[in-house]
């Protein structure tokens, strides 16, 4: 079995960004009035902290693939078939795209996610309840903080 080329994540990342059709909050919010799935991927603790979408649908990321998943045996009743418009939210706007790429791999073709996350949907103006601490702080500046 030959190695795997090396990839560093933002490779990774780019590359599953190339494959949606991103949405910034407020076109993920009509969206959202029109139908689609909004679909809350962050941790239990990080919504505690940074707040919710009244809206979305809560499937944290460990578990994103067997609950959306059509033809899966462990789906939830909103995974009704493949056309389904999932749009995946998370913290920043980083992991919520690994996680539509790997929906829209399991042939859910018009999984995206919202550019920003939460932080963006919130700044936009948003429906949004909870949080008791504010937004998660950064590590750095110039590179943020990863979580979700």
């Amino acid at each position: 079995m030959s190695a795997r080329p090396r990839r560093t994540i933002e490779d990774v990342l780019a590359e599953a960004r190339a494959g949606l059709d991103r949405l910034e909050p407020r076109d993920a919010w009509e969206a959202v009035r029109r139908g689609a799935l909004l679909v809350d991927i962050r941790p239990a603790a990080q919504r505690l902290v940074e707040g919710e979408v009244p809206q979305a649908l809560i499937i944290e990321r460990n578990v994103l693939e067997w609950r959306l998943d059509p033809a899966g045996s462990h789906r939830i009743p909103e995974a009704s078939g493949y056309d389904v418009q999932v749009v995946v939210l998370c913290s920043e706007g980083y992991t919520s795209s690994l996680a539509a790429a790997a929906l829209a791999d399991l042939g859910l073709h018009r999984s995206t996610d919202v550019v920003g996350g939460f932080h963006a949907w919130v700044a936009a103006g948003l429906p949004a309840t909870g949080g008791s601490l504010g937004p998660a702080p950064r590590l750095h500046e110039e590179r943020p903080l990863l979580v979700g």
